[in-house]
């Protein structure tokens, strides 16, 4: 009886950090092996490619390589703000982004409300369809559509749907993709109609969660559809909205380059010349200022990730969980 009580009182064995890891690893070690291929891609593509943040703070020469150029400070940082093209893309890319933000994320939410909303279950899976169909092409079959859709008419050629349209009601044709104070809106509803169908998808996940108890309560109390829309359903897909909120605000000087690239040309770049194309023109695209381009896109990821925070500080102001 002594003994045992000794051996009672005895307090536990702690465990270290590093036992307790192993512990985990020898538990969970098949998990862990799914997560390695996605970890060593992610170390290798994301942060082994790091180092060449460095050409924005050096002369870059391809004999000496990116580790043996000369440092020249934040002289390619001076360079980029004094360059009126880089003003006017970065202008470009912040008014695009915010069209897309205002009218393509608020279009998003309520697409997937008014859909949740359709009881008929074939009608609403042709209409998931239709809707979700547009996000599998890629941009180049999706550009070539539009081209096709707002085509100018020639001499030997009726044009596009739109100008036919616009022709048979008596009106005179336009160049849609030649105007420069309409293709910022070409570019906010086509990105509208190929990405509604990747948010609603989230925010159908974020529905199915829904009690329908809460649903049925609120017919007992004699509540009608619209209320249990703006009441029921919307509260509840809140965290989710927000989160994408975020993510949206994440590119917020940040554009994508495959719908700029595939739908403008010299006669728009006043208003559609993006900070992705002017990047890839000044580099890869047949000019060499790596080191520009470097400078560049690391200002702009860096304001984006502020973005983030403030955005993120902002939700949770609001008692909804962000992403941190």
């Amino acid at each position: 009886m002594i003994g045992r009580s000794i051996t009672a009182a005895r307090p536990p064995r702690h465990v270290g950090k590093w036992e307790r890891f192993l512990i985990y690893m020898r538990k969970y070690w098949f998990i862990y092996l799914l997560v390695l291929p996605g970890l060593i891609c992610m170390i290798v593509f994301n942060y082994g490619t790091m180092y060449g943040i460095q050409l924005a703070f050096k002369d870059y020469s391809p004999r000496l390589g990116v580790w043996g150029s000369p440092w020249v400070g934040f002289t390619h940082f001076q360079e980029m703000i004094q360059d009126p093209s880089f003003i006017r893309a970065f202008q470009n890319t912040v008014i695009i982004n915010v069209y897309k933000i205002a009218f393509g994320f608020t279009f998003n939410v309520f697409l997937a409300l008014f859909i949740n909303e359709i009881k008929r279950k074939k009608v609403k899976s042709v209409v998931q369809t239709c809707v979700y169909l547009p996000y599998f092409l890629s941009w180049v079959i999706f550009a070539g559509l539009i081209q096709v859709f707002l085509e100018y008419p020639s001499a030997s050629d009726l044009g596009g749907v739109v100008n036919q349209v616009i022709q048979s009601l008596g009106g005179q044709p336009v160049d849609f993709l030649k105007e420069p104070s309409m293709f910022r809106g070409i570019l906010t509803i086509s990105n509208i109609i190929k990405t509604a169908g990747y948010s609603s998808i989230v925010y159908f996940a974020a529905m199915a969660g829904i009690s329908p108890t809460l649903y049925e309560s609120a017919a007992i109390d004699g509540a009608n559809r619209k209320d249990m829309m703006f009441h029921i359903t919307l509260p509840r897909i809140l965290p989710s909205v927000a989160i994408m909120l975020i993510l949206e605000l994440s590119g917020l000087f940040a554009s994508n380059f495959d719908q700029v690239y595939n739908l403008y040309s010299n006669y728009v770049l006043s208003t559609g010349d993006v900070l992705s194309t002017y990047i890839y023109r000044i580099s890869l695209g047949g000019g060499t200022e790596y080191e520009l381009s470097t400078a560049m896109n690391l200002v702009l990821n860096l304001g984006g990730l502020i973005v983030v925070l403030i955005a993120n500080k902002f939700v949770e102001k609001l008692d909804v969980q962000g992403i941190f």
